[in-house]
């Protein structure tokens, strides 16, 4: 089979995935609708009488479903075991006179006083003994027994009442859920049962834990403790579990509550939650009774400068793109259950949006795949934490913010692509045959945080300079797991893949083997899974994969700037560099200019029977080199690309092309002929949006 049949029947078999997830949520979400737009109504924040009103302009303004129940478990339960869900009943007739769907909450973020009250134990304990208590949100621990069980009463009470009501389309589990670090003792019982789970006998921990290493034996379970980390020399393997488990614990008690609910829901309800997108976390993904998992999204807060001076009030580009692209692989699938409003309160520095940018933020949303979005919140909120945080209205409940004109506009934009949606329609040949994998492992981004060798490391920002690179491409991207089937991506990226095992060698060797281009980038394979050096020499494992021994690394200080050389270019490099040495017929495409080892390899290429395999043995300064290297191997595998510059982004999805701009200069689009433009022009300013159909 020749590569250029291999990789139309590789788009072929894309497309056929991206159709059979359509048909698996088409009852959720029909393919026809393109995307759906809902906001959060908190009735128990407002006066009864003006519930009415607000959930009437909330129809009004377009929105198709609102969100219930989020934060109202004192609502909900006033008193132990005393239920009243009268207010909730009214505000659903209320929604389903104005033809609003409902997403229904548990409320587990938000305890009541009378729990924490009676059982304090249900409070997370610091690190240093000391406790949360009542007064703000996710203050309750996850692993407490009893916080778990009582948690299941109320939302099997939910969950009776409301799992056969068809005004409500599906169900949120907590908030923004995260990993919580707890040293409760229940927390400490069930580290240790997890660990007996895990590791079947003591001996097996203390081999896998390095416990020979300063004393650390243990002869049984029950002697250890939770690891103190901001204990200095603290056991790194013991640390990592640690964080296996908290993510274990998040991921479970979601998996438990959506179990509870499905013993009354119907199968026209579906569960899901809402994830802050981390990627240093292992609990995002993991549950597996969700039915698809969301994300939270927030740009403006004083965090990212963005592009140009006006930058820090649009956000920084690849943040909505890397987790479109990160959650949708994961049930094939994804929705954004909060993506900002407007102005917030709770950053750093919290400035005004550029006028246009939420618009064009939930453009990119929807490039990504999203079938819904929805923003927290229709009303400005008058008292509490969240004072000064813009909602859809403001503080007198009815006029619409800025956001909420934005908001408004795309609706009515989404409505006019309804009508010019066609099925027939596939994606275009060019986008799915530069498809590009990149391959993820919670464990390996843990690990390295945990032991980064030097402070000019980061992990996500390693990881960026691949993503944004392939971005500029034009690529469709998936972030993928250890377990994906990857022959679908005719190129794999797998930076930093530290630790792992011979059968993952054997995949990737296969991968490679059958057509594929591998790319690996620095200090991948150097350790074991279990986070141990190799009893061999340094990366010995993948010397076979690469085409090339790596015989150490080296780590430069800040202000020792070292150089590489890559098509009779220069550039710079701190962090990490891998010292080469190829084997025979292995290509040196990348050089050190500067140090001791000037003129040894920094790059290599190696030909493995039909594919290739790339190694990139230097972390550049600003990724210039990562994507210069990666246009060479496109380009060499007839693999055509793009090259948009910085904040330029753009998808394709359902027969329409989007793109977006987020950087400070006017763009002009080179559209396909025969490209109906249905809204904006072929010149994007800042913040601007093209839709085409194709």
């Amino acid at each position: 089979m020749t590569f250029k049949i291999k990789t139309f029947l590789t788009a072929f078999f894309i497309m056929l995935n991206i159709n059979c997830f359509a048909q698996q949520f088409d009852h959720f979400f029909p393919t026809k609708n393109l995307t759906t737009v809902g906001v959060y109504y908190y009735p128990e924040h407002w006066n009864p009488t003006q519930w009415e009103r607000d959930l009437k302009n909330i129809a009004e303004m377009g929105y198709e479903f609102t969100h219930f129940g989020e934060f109202a478990w004192a609502q909900l339960e006033p008193e132990e075991g005393k239920y009243d869900f009268k207010w909730l009943d009214t505000a659903l007739e209320l929604a389903a006179k104005y033809n609003l769907k409902v997403i229904m909450c548990t409320s587990t973020a938000t305890p009541p006083v009378w729990l924490v009250r009676k059982h304090p134990d249900v409070l997370a304990t610091m690190e240093d003994g000391s406790k949360m208590d009542h007064g703000s949100r996710q203050h309750a621990t996850f692993s407490n027994n009893y916080y778990r069980s009582y948690s299941m009463k109320m939302i099997a009470e939910l969950a009776k009442k409301y799992g056969h009501d068809k005004r409500v389309i599906g169900w949120q589990i907590d908030n923004e859920p995260r990993r919580s670090l707890d040293y409760g003792n229940d927390a400490l019982n069930r580290y240790r049962e997890w660990l007996k789970e895990k590791y079947k006998t003591i001996d097996v921990l203390n081999e896998a834990w390095g416990n020979n290493f300063w004393s650390g034996t243990y002869s049984h379970f029950d002697e250890i403790n939770l690891p103190l980390h901001k204990q200095w020399g603290m056991n790194l393997h013991s640390q990592l579990d640690h964080y296996r488990f908290a993510d274990h614990e998040t991921a479970s008690f979601l998996d438990e509550q959506a179990i509870e609910i499905r013993k009354y829901a119907t199968k026209n309800q579906w569960i899901t939650s809402n994830y802050i997108p981390m990627y240093d976390v292992g609990y995002v993904g993991m549950s597996k009774e969700l039915d698809f998992d969301c994300y939270t999204r927030y740009m403006v807060y004083g965090s990212d400068l963005g592009i140009g001076s006006q930058g820090y009030r649009v956000g920084e580009y690849s943040r909505i793109a890397m987790a479109n692209d990160f959650f949708r692989p994961l049930k094939g699938m994804y929705g954004v259950m909060e993506l900002q409003p407007g102005q917030v309160n709770w950053g750093s520095i919290n400035p005004q949006p550029l006028p246009g940018t939420i618009r064009m933020w939930l453009w990119h949303v929807f490039a990504g795949g999203s079938k819904f979005t929805c923003t927290y919140r229709y009303r400005a909120p008058l008292y509490g934490y969240e004072q000064y945080h813009y909602g859809i209205v403001g503080t007198d409940g009815v006029t619409p913010t800025t956001g909420g004109k934005e908001f408004n506009q795309f609706i009515n934009e989404i409505n006019k692509l309804r009508k010019k949606f066609n099925a027939k329609v596939t994606l275009p040949e060019s986008y799915l045959k530069r498809k590009t994998g990149v391959l993820f492992n919670s464990d390996n981004v843990m690990g390295i945080n945990l032991n980064k060798q030097t402070k000019e490391w980061d992990t996500e920002a390693h990881f960026l300079k691949y993503y944004k690179a392939v971005k500029s491409f034009g690529a469709p991207v998936d972030f993928v797991r250890d377990s994906t089937n990857f022959s679908n991506y005719p190129v794999l990226i797998a930076p930093a893949y530290q630790m792992i095992d011979q059968q993952m060698i054997d995949k990737l060797t296969s991968y490679a083997q059958n057509g594929g281009n591998l790319v690996l980038s620095c200090r991948s394979g150097i350790q074991n899974r279990n986070g141990h050096l190799w009893e061999a020499k340094f990366y010995e494992p993948i010397w076979k994969l690469i085409g090339s021994e790596i015989e150490s690394y080296d780590l430069l200080m800040p202000q020792s700037t070292g150089k590489t050389k890559f098509n009779n270019q220069e550039f710079e490099w701190t962090s990490w560099g891998d010292l080469l040495k190829p084997f025979k017929g292995t290509e040196t495409w990348g050089t050190y200019n500067s140090e001791f080892y000037s003129g040894t390899p920094s790059i290599v290429h190696y030909k493995l029977d039909k594919g290739t395999v790339t190694y990139i043995g230097v972390d550049s300064k600003n990724g210039d080199l990562e994507k210069q290297v990666l246009t060479k191997l496109y380009k060499q595998q007839n693999i055509a690309i793009e090259n948009y510059p910085e904040g330029i982004m753009v998808e394709y999805r359902d027969g329409f092309g989007i793109a977006v701009n987020y950087s400070d200069k006017p763009y002009n689009m080179n559209l396909p002929q025969n490209s109906e433009i249905l809204i904006g022009n072929k010149t994007l300013k800042t913040a601007d949006v093209l839709v085409w159909k194709y």
